[in-house]
């Protein structure tokens, strides 16, 4: 038997741990000294050109966010000062794993990026149609993205190389168990729900923080597609999702969503018997309950697609007074990568482009770089500390407060918890039988012609979350659980 290669850099470096990011203890956030992350992800930023890596295939819209109850105690931010006050808003939604011209209707989660145009700056949270995503660690993004797009010979997509990485990955089970439920397939952007994902915070004006989880129930109600029909539709109108929304604010039937939130506080955050900052877990919602915010409503179609859909971008790092980040692991490789991949692929200036462009003004020390648009600052200073009276100063009144961190710097296992079975089992649960022999079937379709040894192992999960979900698909796969 030969022996393995040692993993390394690209600079021929050995990897020590190429699972866990850095972080300042277990829960604690990441640090920027991860260079080992830093270059997966900006690599893996450029790996395309010029389409996204992932969501490149999607659809927008103008809105706007109408505030319906006072949250004033959780936050400062202005968007959220009074009742019935609006901000005008940017929503993009996507397929994840497909390509430009791929269809609207292939089972895959939606994307649900928000952009909120508020008078303090641009404010993004940018989520998906499912609560929690595949992955706790952003270490293994570029490698979980790698499955989901075409191997390297053939250029064909491979259900193999899918559920090698989902076998091997435990903590990837809860969004599986959804991404092969019916809601796998929504019919459309406007009959699905959205959420934040990540846990985000929100401060109030006394410098107290709270942990959020962001919800968008949507107001005409949830529909799917059953495979067969989103295959039909595949081969007959693959931008079915694309012409739905369009037509439908074209034609005055504005889509609306609930704004939801689930708070935390920082006490409840440090005594919560799973980490309230793992996306690959929800917040019971008995313990948490939602908490309507406010009303999303999208009444405007953009006039140029690739002006105002294909070079909008979104970033978590886009935020304002009174809301902010959470040392959730994912999002804080978010924080990065995002950006980053803008600056690559729309380009170093894309925040002034109109999509992207806060409506309030922008005083910065930002200059030159492809598209400087207007005077690129004309003869005022281009550095900071100056002598200027008049030039940008910085606002130590909008600092946040100190968020506490514990433990030391070290690359901890994410995988330690071994719980990565009772939120999907419970799901399973949830479910009607209707529902349960749908998801084995999807599921078991799906994996079929994987390898034994794949298959084996990806069982177990199933049968580890729910008996009956595992030997569920193992019967539909003919196969005998040990």
């Amino acid at each position: 038997m030969s022996q393995s290669k040692i993993l390394t850099t690209a600079s021929g470096a050995p990897v020590a741990d190429n699972q866990n990011s850095r972080s300042a203890g277990p829960r604690g956030p990441l640090l920027l000294d991860d260079f080992h992350l830093i270059e997966k992800l900006a690599h893996f930023n450029r790996e395309n050109i010029p389409e996204r890596r992932v969501h490149a295939k999607g659809s927008g819209a103008y809105g706007t966010f109408t505030v319906t109850r006072d949250i004033t105690e959780y936050s400062s931010a202005k968007l959220f000062s009074a009742v019935g006050k609006q901000t005008e808003t940017f929503l993009r939604f996507s397929t994840v794993g497909g390509e430009r011209g791929s269809a609207d209707t292939e089972r895959d989660p939606r994307g649900f990026a928000l952009k909120f145009y508020t008078e303090e700056g641009n404010w993004d949270i940018v989520g998906n149609n499912t609560p929690v995503f595949f992955i706790r660690d952003p270490m293994k993004f570029p490698d979980f993205i790698h499955t989901q797009k075409r191997l390297p010979q053939s250029n064909l997509k491979s259900a193999q190389m899918m559920w090698d990485f989902w076998s091997h990955s435990p903590e990837s089970l809860h969004q599986v168990t959804i991404l092969f439920s019916d809601r796998g397939i929504p019919d459309g952007y406007r009959h699905m729900h959205g959420f934040g994902s990540h846990t985000y915070s929100l401060i109030n004006a006394k410098g107290e923080r709270h942990w959020v989880k962001w919800h968008y129930k949507t107001a005409q109600g949830i529909k799917n597609l059953a495979p067969a029909d989103a295959a039909r539709i595949a081969g007959t109108d693959p931008d079915y999702a694309q012409r739905d929304l369009f037509d439908a604010i074209e034609r005055g039937d504005y889509p609306k969503w609930r704004v939801c939130m689930q708070i935390m506080s920082e006490d409840q955050a440090n005594h919560h018997h799973e980490n309230p900052f793992d996306v690959t877990k929800t917040w019971s919602q008995k313990e948490f309950p939602l908490i309507e915010v406010g009303m999303l409503e999208l009444n405007r179609n953009p006039l140029n697609y690739f002006a105002e859909v294909e070079q909008a971008t979104f970033g978590p790092s886009n935020m304002v007074p009174g809301v902010g980040l959470s040392p959730d692991r994912m999002l804080q490789g978010r924080v990065f990568a995002y950006a980053d991949a803008h600056r690559y692929r729309v380009g170093t200036n894309h925040q002034q482009l109109p999509v992207n462009a806060p409506r309030s003004p922008v005083h910065s020390y930002q200059r030159d770089g492809s598209m400087a648009f207007g005077s690129n600052g004309g003869a005022a200073p281009n550095y900071e500390p100056n002598s200027y009276a008049d030039a940008p100063k910085q606002a130590p009144q909008y600092r946040e407060p100190a968020l506490a961190l514990h433990g030391d710097a070290d690359r901890f296992d994410h995988r330690v918890d071994a719980d990565y079975y009772s939120q999907a089992g419970a799901l399973f649960r949830l479910m009607s039988a209707e529902q349960q022999a749908l998801l084995i079937d999807n599921i078991a379709g799906a994996m079929m012609g994987v390898s034994a040894d794949v298959v084996e192992r990806q069982l177990q999960h199933f049968y580890h979350a729910d008996e009956a979900y595992g030997n569920g698909i193992a019967k539909a796969l003919g196969i005998q659980l040990g």
